[in-house]
């Protein structure tokens, strides 16, 4: 009965199985064409911004609603005004059209007793391993050792359901070892393991997942605000670098004319004084003493002439003038990009960590603090365990919790320091023997030699030129992002950021006081607590 009610049970597919593969395909991939790049589902009352992207009308404002300026969540055009949003009506009847034209996957599950003309399963029973119509499935409603059953609604596959080595329902769900279990496999494979029955486990995943999708959902908005962000900042540095090309335009041009108006003054000059130098020749050579003495008079006046040296001097004032535009238009770009950077950092901070160090990851020549937030050289060797974990070679160590997701940022302090390191570093980095700080080698650090050398340990290593010595530096990761960024957390300047790296393991930020250096370099590292009110 069985092997003929399971060569009885059929499927009747709709629809898509039915038309033609190229006309599915072309709908399917109009479907995909059709799509909000915002909530990544075909479009509902779909609108158009002037730069010719579309979204639906809810996710668009919604996007602007929680952004201080309306710009394109695709392109990032930026627009002056929020544009007045107006349904595209022919996009809407192509959506309309496609949805009802849409092939829809549908599994129409057949009863297995029907004999003739198969009517449409109301049930699927996971005992009897049948599936059954309104009129076959009465006895199950009725008579008491049937209403015992387990029924489910209609399933083409009910075997998937069943236990294929006991041949009954799949009822529980064993979380020790993460499968779908029936009642005699608790008494024998899985004694003693935690099982529950298999709606709650279902509920708790669909609870999980839903966690899950409005984590995305908030990821993709974040990263949405942060290209905003990043391309306000943009603007701004393209506005002052426009203004202050324009200003050096105009100032260039109006030099130009006064150069030229007195180089056009002193060639006129030039000339009269040629002139003036041949009547004054002729004279001198002249024996006709009276016409000589009738004449000197005018000959030796003086001539209204320029005074040059007052004329080069105002010019001299006026590029000072000029300098002085410049430099002051450059100090407020400078502000204006500190204010931006001060805005980012503040960003950060808010996911500051406690991090304390962990001593059996120490360097034996270095010394930690008893509340395990200080770490200075003592140039002498400790009597220690070498531990697997243990740095042998490089005065290093590293923090106790490490990171394999999310986002962390933390603040040292390298006040009156000569040298040290500061960064993070990969689980796996080799702790015995000499270490060539590197991403490839799993550090992503910067540090500090000389005095006033700064380096990024980037492949190849980067030079760094900053206009401050930094007293405290802030490290900030972005593990999904692949993101190591370095502040001075004092200026609130820019040090350096590793980009599009790829994290497989835990993270632990990593520090290195350097050498003693007789005394020069003594001063510990400190992890310092984030000053939010900054």
């Amino acid at each position: 009965m069985a092997e003929s009610s399971q060569t009885a049970r059929k499927t009747r597919r709709g629809s898509i199985d039915s038309l033609p593969p190229s006309m599915s395909s072309s709908i399917s991939s109009l479907s995909e064409e059709l799509q909000c790049s915002i909530c990544l589902e075909v479009f509902t009352d779909p609108v158009s911004t002037p730069c010719g992207h579309n979204f639906c009308k809810t996710c668009l404002n919604k996007c602007w609603n929680n952004s201080q300026t309306c710009s394109c969540p695709y392109c990032k055009e930026t627009f002056k005004h929020r544009p007045d949003l107006k349904i595209n009506t022919t996009l809407r009847e192509l959506v309309d059209h496609c949805k009802k034209k849409t092939p829809e996957k549908t599994t129409e599950v057949l009863c297995d007793v029907c004999e003739e003309r198969k009517l449409k399963a109301l049930k699927s029973c996971l005992v009897c391993q049948s599936s059954y119509c309104e009129t076959h499935l009465e006895p199950h409603l009725r008579v008491a050792g049937l209403k015992k059953h387990k029924l489910m609604d209609p399933v083409s596959n009910l075997e998937d359901y069943i236990c294929q080595k006991h041949e009954r329902p799949l009822e529980l769900f064993c979380r020790d070892d993460q499968t779908c279990v029936c009642s005699i496999c608790t008494i024998k494979d899985h004694e003693n393991h935690n099982t529950v029955p298999i709606e709650e486990e279902s509920q708790e995943k669909k609870t999980e997942l839903m966690k899950t999708q409005k984590d995305v959902q908030k990821t993709i908005q974040n990263r949405i605000k942060k290209i905003q962000e990043i391309k306000h900042s943009a603007e701004v540095r393209k506005g002052f670098y426009t203004e202050l090309l324009e200003m050096m335009e105009e100032q260039q041009k109006a030099a130009e004319k006064q150069e030229q108006e007195l180089i056009e003054e002193l060639e006129q000059e030039i000339t009269e004084l040629k002139m003036r130098n041949t009547e004054l020749e002729q004279p001198s050579h002249t024996e006709d003493h009276l016409h000589l003495l009738q004449i000197h008079s005018s000959l030796c006046s003086s001539r209204n002439t320029r005074n040059w040296p007052e004329i080069s001097m105002k010019t001299h004032e006026s590029l000072e003038t000029l300098r002085r535009a410049l430099n002051q238009l450059k100090d407020t770009i400078d502000d204006k990009l500190t204010q931006t950077v001060s805005t980012e950092l503040k960003w950060m901070q808010q996911y500051a960590v406690d991090v304390t160090l962990d001593p059996d990851t120490a360097h034996p020549d270095l010394i930690l603090s008893d509340d395990g937030k200080q770490v200075r050289d003592g140039d002498i060797r400790q009597k220690l365990p070498d531990n697997p974990e243990r740095f042998d070679y490089c005065a290093c160590v590293l923090g106790k919790e490490g990171f394999c997701s999310g986002r962390f940022y933390f603040e040292v302090q390298v006040k009156g320091k000569t040298e040290w390191d500061l960064g993070v570093a990969r689980e796996s980095i080799h702790r015995k023997g000499q270490i060539t700080a590197s991403p490839s080698n799993g550090q992503w650090t910067v540090w500090l030699r000389n005095g006033d050398e700064y380096k990024a340990c980037a492949d190849p290593p980067v030079s760094l030129s900053l206009r401050v010595k930094p007293q405290r530096v802030g490290v900030f990761v972005d593990y999904e992002e692949g993101l190591v960024c370095f502040y001075d957390a004092e200026s609130s300047s820019h040090i350096y950021s590793f980009t599009a790296q790829s994290f497989t393991e835990k993270l632990y930020p990593y520090f290195s006081p350097c050498t003693n250096d007789g005394g020069e370099n003594s001063s510990p590292l400190i992890i310092t607590s984030v000053n939010y009110n900054k």
